[in-house]
């Protein structure tokens, strides 16, 4: 437990307002540090005893608080009681929604996961079957982890989601059930349905559960059957003004046999490292492939190659070396510091590729800059919606720190 102790509120303060500041002071504390005593939450919040005597009654009368043990058995006197938030007085639910599967994430509000699970969606599954099976699914779900209700619920989905109206943008190379899902699930549960892309999320887990919990800006490269990227700059996550921060398949970069236009990465840096340029490249240099241009098939062929060891360097050379092509250029316009390669192929790779690709950034760009492999898993983006549902819940039960 740190000891630092945080400001009181300004003195010019309502009494009501003062008491909003200081449960929500100490909610956070209890949120971050764990169960606290009484006298812990004094020291640490410098409130008197009798107001930290209210508040503590006040939380408990509102369900957010509970005793949750004793301490102070090894001194005279009668024992302090030990105050926790109230795990499960309220639920939230991630989803991943994938072109031809969902899965599904319920936690409590400390983050504790509580139940999982996933199903498989036909390619041509008509959009409303598939919407309502989506939300059966998260029902089901919620009601295995004693959820009563959810409070808020996270969706991460490929495409551009856009800031202003939170909706995902149309686009014929996504199934149309994905546009129409936050609706149905606010109409079933209705609670605040929070959309977000997918890799944006899968940087949210990165940076909270991940290999970048120490870095306040980097860049996440999704490499996967599609090629993305997300940006979090001062721990911010930064979406653009059309919700288009990201989009670099369609990003020019040498080595390609044209340009992307408008309406087609081609000719972009997709076709340097999407998963059938991978796949083309690991049977160009005579490495085991599937002949699938599938995110699995290239999965395959880097895991393979790593697990080649000598064999497969000139492969994983190859591979560094365009991913290097589209990491400095991003690098050259954001200076991040650290490129996470993320997606199928990143976590394939590992740090055999990450290492790679560092050593001819290097080459490339004057800006120092690290790379590393991506930790959270193929379930970042379901991780990263839970914890952008938790954020919002906790903010407003709590009240934002």
């Amino acid at each position: 437990m740190t000891s630092t102790r945080v400001p009181l509120a300004g003195r010019t303060a309502s009494p009501r307002t003062a008491r909003a500041i200081n449960d929500r002071l100490a909610l956070h504390l209890l949120k971050d540090e764990g169960p606290l005593t009484a006298g812990q939450l004094k020291s640490l919040t410098g409130l008197s005893r009798p107001t930290i005597a209210d508040l503590v009654e006040r939380l408990r009368g509102a369900g957010l608080i509970a005793v949750v043990g004793e301490t102070g058995a090894d001194r005279r006197g009668p024992n302090a009681r030990v105050y926790g938030i109230v795990a499960d007085s309220a639920h939230v639910a991630g989803v991943d929604v994938r072109a031809r599967s969902v899965a599904v994430c319920v936690a409590d509000l400390l983050g504790h996961i509580h139940a999982e699970a996933s199903l498989p969606v036909a390619a041509d599954a008509e959009p409303a079957r598939a919407a309502e099976a989506t939300v059966d699914l998260v029902r089901r779900t919620a009601r295995k982890a004693g959820a009563e209700r959810l409070h808020h619920i996270g969706v991460g989905a490929p495409g551009l989601v856009d800031p202003a109206t939170g909706e995902l943008a149309a686009t014929e190379a996504l199934p149309r059930w994905h546009r129409e899902l936050s609706t149905a699930l606010q109409g079933a549960f209705g609670a605040p349905v929070l959309l977000e892309n997918e890799v944006n999320l899968a940087a949210v887990a990165e940076q909270r559960l991940g290999v970048v919990r120490d870095r306040d800006t980097f860049v996440l490269l999704w490499l996967g059957h599609g090629v993305g990227a997300a940006v979090v700059l001062d721990r911010e996550l930064r979406r653009g003004a059309s919700g288009g921060t990201g989009e670099i398949g369609f990003m020019p970069v040498p080595g390609t046999a044209g340009l992307p236009s408008a309406t087609g990465c081609d000719g972009g840096f997709h076709s340097l490292v999407s998963s059938p340029a991978v796949g083309a490249l690991a049977r160009e240099l005579g490495m085991p492939a599937d002949a699938a241009d599938d995110a699995p098939a290239a999965e395959a062929a880097v895991r393979g190659a790593v697990e080649a060891g000598e064999r497969g360097e000139p492969f994983l050379d190859a591979l560094a070396g365009r991913i290097a092509v589209g990491a400095a250029a991003v690098c050259a316009v954001l200076d991040p510091g650290c490129v996470v390669l993320g997606g199928e192929m990143g976590r394939a790779g590992g740090t055999a590729l990450a290492r790679r690709v560092e050593d001819r950034l290097r080459r490339l760009s004057p800006l120092r800059t690290q790379v590393r492999a991506g930790v959270v898993g193929g379930g970042g983006v379901l991780r990263g919606a839970v914890l952008t549902a938790l954020d919002a819940a906790q903010n407003q039960l709590f009240g934002a720190a």
